[in-house]
């Protein structure tokens, strides 16, 4: 009794774990992405930044434009530029 007892705990922890593991997976997958695509929303917005330059065109480099740089591309820059140079 005391071995299946045992069995018994090993196979529900084990699936506990992996139950665990599933539901936190997707979710890091997520924030590693968002994360990927702001450092290279950075990388676009430092290369604009040295581009503008020459014709007097800059952007704020920050987390939420990164973001936004990062995840639309070109046409999240243009919509930054946009927003920086009409609205604000």
């Amino acid at each position: 009794m005391d071995a299946l007892h045992t069995i018994l705990t090993i196979v529900i922890a084990v699936l506990l774990i992996w139950l665990v593991i599933k539901i936190f997976a997707t979710p890091i997958k997520w924030a590693l992405k968002l994360l990927l695509n702001a450092l290279l929303g950075f990388v676009m917005l430092f290369i604009f930044n040295f581009l503008g330059g020459f014709i007097g065109l800059s952007l704020s480099v920050g987390w939420i434009s990164a973001i936004v740089a990062g995840i639309l591309g070109i046409p999240g820059i243009i919509l930054l530029l946009l927003i920086e140079n009409f609205f604000m």
